[in-house]
């Protein structure tokens, strides 16, 4: 959809400081002083103005284009740029472009976690201490001068505290219609801001934005938020606010959703709400012209879907994550009847390579950035050889064998005396990065951490063998099935059905193959411990992170598993300690060959 751009050149428009009101209140901007501009007029007395929406998603602590796993400029295969201080320059562009006050700037969540940069000021520096540092990204998104941001489901991974401190923190409201406290059901953020947009014709354009976070948060941070907030799913909050606003005079109706298209879910039916809902809230909720997608990781430049019940269609649009990418919806309306109708909706993305950094965000943020390079470059232990997670979706090898080791030994002696001391202790880990690595010789916080770029927690459930089996079966979906004989090219072999890297389970602590040349189910073969084949009713401690554990990527039977252990340090963390008081790492301590791929019992490498 074409939209003419004349329309993004004059009219002049208005818009003030949002200001998040308690529970159950939205948010609201009064018009300030006029900016200079023609207007966007039409044949004789038909009134038209142009406006535009940016939108970023799932920054997750991006705010320079810096990689603080490996300390270098960050870099990846189609060459792509992260962080705030690229998305900056092109808000200013596109501000001084089409007039500052005929555009607003929006989040669709996940902001204050992913980098070491997030992690350093929830965990090392935090902001909630007293007189404690601004939060960077709060820092970075007032400067840009943000005018909303919807809740991610990563918000909650520091707890409600560091939440709040960051709401407080920021000059724009954090919004979340379905974030409701558990006792009142009222919302425990403001649901939606309204920002006036100054025409030049004395009528202002009324444009709402609601918030939308991942109904996911009360499962995958269960330990954060259980009796304080519920959150109910997308669907089910959009009709009921998108109706308030249509009747509180909203012209525009905008939808920040931290909730991906695909109308799936990565828990299966643990909840009866769908974690990528944003196409089914545009087909199923009247009355909305447009919505910044987020939570999925994927780049969507324009996705229209028409509404069941209007007829009418709903533009989406989803920026790739960490600031790779920005979405402008450019919005035309036209005065009828006595109010703005709008006309038409477009929308693009827009590549943060193609910008430079804006120097003044890489300027307020340097004593940030400084400390934390100085943190992850502390020296922790050495390393007998370097490791490489390069072959780790395809190999058992050595720095996967670390994290199950890691991980095995910390649930042991969290069960030692106990009444599960006994069992076998099986260990799941996941190939995270495919970059990740640790050299020879010294080995900083960063190599250690890079191994596990992720907050999850370990938790310790007890699994028949039976059902670790099926739990096997499942995870090796990820392979795609390749005949006897036939070539095999490692890069075509993993991620079926776009199953993702992370989703992907390797068990240590048992051995078994995984025939690929055999139909999905019926690949695991030779699953044994301590040489004996496992027998179905044999009772194991399966050593898990909480995300698979609350039925992250619907493994079978874990989330519903007995749950006898549960550590709320970071994974992540236990890793750098262990590295720390070791000393020295040792692949012949830990390492060996657990599992392999066969195809018709010949290993495939």
């Amino acid at each position: 959809m074409a939209v003419n751009r004349r329309g993004f050149v004059g009219g002049s428009a208005a818009v003030g400081t949002g200001l998040a009101l308690g529970a159950g209140a939205g948010t609201a901007s009064a018009a300030g002083g006029p900016e200079p501009g023609r207007g966007h007029g039409g044949h004789g007395r038909e009134r038209r103005y142009a406006f535009t929406v940016l939108g970023t998603t799932d920054l997750h602590g991006n705010v320079l284009n810096w990689d603080y796993f490996t300390d270098a400029e960050f870099d990846d295969a189609d060459h792509n740029d992260v962080g705030l201080a690229k998305i900056s320059t092109m808000v200013k562009e596109i501000r001084e472009e089409r007039g500052h006050r005929n555009t607003l700037l929006i989040d669709a969540g996940d902001t204050i976690q992913g980098t070491q940069l997030s992690y350093y000021y929830a965990k090392v520096d935090p902001i909630t201490e007293r007189r404690g540092p601004v939060h960077p990204m709060a820092r970075a998104m007032n400067a840009i001068g943000y005018d909303a941001a919807a809740l991610g489901n990563h918000e909650f991974n520091y707890g409600i505290e560091v939440l709040r401190k960051f709401e407080e923190q920021c000059r724009f409201p954090l919004l979340g219609a379905n974030a409701l406290d558990a006792k009142s059901l009222r919302p425990a953020f403001a649901p939606y801001v309204i920002k006036r947009m100054r025409t030049p014709f004395g009528r202002d354009v009324r444009v709402a934005v609601l918030g939308l976070t991942n109904p996911g948060v009360a499962i995958w941070d269960k330990v954060n938020v259980q009796g304080r907030m519920v959150f109910p799913g997308l669907v089910e909050q959009a009709a009921k606010w998108v109706p308030k606003l249509r009747s509180m005079g909203a012209d525009v109706v905008l939808v920040s959703a931290h909730s991906g298209t695909s109308g799936t879910s990565s828990w299966g039916d643990q909840l009866p709400y769908v974690e990528n809902a944003a196409a089914r809230v545009a087909e199923e909720v009247p009355g909305i012209d447009a919505i910044l997608v987020g939570h999925a990781h994927q780049e969507i430049a324009e996705y229209v879907v028409e509404n069941k019940e209007s007829g009418r269609p709903v533009v989406l649009s989803e920026p790739l994550k960490w600031g790779q990418r920005l979405t402008l919806f450019d919005i035309e309306v036209v005065w009828e009847r006595g109010r703005w109708v709008v006309e038409r909706v477009a929308s693009e993305v827009r590549n943060s390579n193609t910008a430079e950094e804006d120097p003044g965000i890489v300027r307020l943020l340097a004593g940030e950035h400084k400390k934390v390079v100085a943190y992850v470059n502390q020296v922790i232990g050495t390393s007998v050889e370097e490791m490489s997670a390069a072959e780790g979706p395809v190999k058992d090898v050595p720095i996967i064998d670390l994290i199950n080791h890691v991980q095995t030994e910390t649930v042991r002696a969290g069960l030692a005396d106990g009444a599960y001391a006994e069992l076998p202790v099986v260990s799941q880990a996941s190939c995270f990065s495919r970059t990740a690595r640790m050299p020879a010789g010294e080995v900083t916080i960063k190599d250690a951490a890079g191994l596990y770029p992720f907050e999850n927690t370990l938790e310790a459930r007890v699994l028949t063998g039976a059902q670790l089996k099926e739990y096997l079966e499942f995870s090796a979906r990820y392979y795609v099935r390749t005949a006897p004989g036939a070539p095999v090219d490692p890069a075509a072999l993993t991620n079926a059905d776009g199953i993702p890297d992370y989703n992907y389970d390797a068990l240590s602590g048992v051995t078994y193959e995984v025939d690929v040349a055999r139909p999905v189910g019926s690949r695991i073969v030779g699953l044994s411990y301590e040489g004996e084949p496992v027998a179905g009713d044999a009772r194991f401690v399966l050593a898990v992170n909480n995300y698979r554990a609350s039925g992250g990527g619907a493994f079978p039977h874990v989330a519903s598993a007995e749950q006898v252990w549960a550590d709320p340090e970071e994974i992540r963390n236990t890793i750098i300690e262990w590295v720390r008081e070791t000393g020295t790492v040792d692949p012949a301590r830990f390492a060996s060959v657990g599992w392999r791929l066969t195809r018709e019992g010949e290993p495939v490498f």
